[in-house]
């Protein structure tokens, strides 16, 4: 009897997948349905539905945007969050989850917030410029720290490859963020301050 359940043992342990996560082992399917797991996956799909809908409102950003220089830097961003979408696609192909969009109330009031800032400044001013780089930044901090929080998750979840590509678009994030401080210091916020 000890002979058979010790082969049900082997056999049962060789079909069941384990991660190891720091010294412990962890079977796969209990790694689903643990309650990080389930957290780190909604916070994706939360950050997919954000990193989608700040494509539209960086075009609009763009559009109403007075200088070339933040002309260029929101057209830049725009194709570098579009790569950060594909990334996010290949972050729920690693943890065998389909990416789907949760609607995320964050980036929706940060979003809205910026499109008031467009109705509520003068178009070609040096201030709506001014004001559409701190809404931008508003919406960088919100990425940096969304996607700060999911590598470090990852990385204790195990996820190596998946922490790397989402400390690869934390970075891209934080770039971004210093290049629009760049441009404000610059001369926009100066040449804002000289209009009347």
């Amino acid at each position: 009897m000890a002979t058979k359940t010790t082969e049900n043992t082997t056999a049962t342990a060789a079909t069941e997948k384990k991660t190891t996560v720091g010294n412990a082992k962890v079977k796969d399917n209990e790694m689903k349905n643990a309650p990080l797991h389930k957290f780190f996956v909604s916070s994706l799909k939360d950050i997919y539905y954000a990193e989608n809908a700040i494509i539209e409102a960086l075009e609009k950003m763009q559009a109403a945007a007075t200088t070339e220089e933040l002309q260029d830097a929101f057209e830049d961003h725009q194709l570098q969050t579009k790569k950060h979408v594909s990334r996010l696609e290949k972050v729920f192909s690693l943890i065998d989850e389909k990416p789907e969009q949760k609607e995320c109330e964050a980036i929706k009031g940060i979003i809205k917030e910026g499109e008031e800032i467009i109705k509520s400044t003068e178009e070609g001013t040096m201030t709506r410029d001014a004001a559409l780089i701190i809404a931008a930044q508003k919406v960088e901090h919100y990425e940096i720290a969304t996607y700060g929080g999911l590598a470090q998750l990852a990385i204790t979840m195990g996820h190596d490859k998946v922490a790397d590509l989402l400390e690869k678009t934390l970075q891209e994030e934080e770039d971004t963020d210093y290049n629009l401080t760049e441009i404000a210091e610059t001369f926009i916020n100066f040449d804002a301050e000289q209009e009347d």
